[in-house]
């Protein structure tokens, strides 16, 4: 049970690893929906600019929580695996390769959901999204 808790804390910290470099390369090129619906009445949204906001958002949660199940699935697989001894290298890398996949899908989705955001808004609006975000 230890030696699972360790392996699932190291994977977990690549994760987070991996979305920390992220946020980093699009850091003022992209905004997250919660910056700009905090920002909403500073960036004068319109009711359609709104409206397509919402929608994006909830077409990305729904697209990506089966992306999200798999890619448990997948973790919860590999972790298991990691308990026996020896290890199956070949099973290991196939699980973990399953769980990059969903990974990459849930990322792909949510990427294209922050260019979508950006591309809904008014070059005021970028402007001033890039100043909030460089402070």
């Amino acid at each position: 049970m230890r030696k699972g808790l360790i392996y699932l804390l190291i994977i977990a910290g690549l994760m987070v690893g991996t979305a920390s470099a992220e946020e980093d390369v699009f850091k003022g090129k992209l905004f997250a929906p919660n910056v700009i619906l905090e920002h909403r009445e500073a960036l004068a949204l319109s009711k359609d600019q709104f409206t397509a906001i919402r929608a994006a958002v909830v077409e990305v949660q729904s697209g990506v929580a089966e992306h999200e199940w798999d890619m448990q699935e997948a973790y919860q697989a590999l972790m298991t695996e990691l308990d026996q001894a020896p290890i199956d290298e070949d099973k290991v890398l196939e699980l973990a390769s399953k769980a990059l996949v969903a990974e990459n899908q849930v990322k792909k989705k949510q990427m294209a959901m922050l260019v979508r955001l950006k591309n809904l808004l008014t070059s005021e609006q970028v402007s001033y999204l890039e100043s909030i975000v460089a402070q």
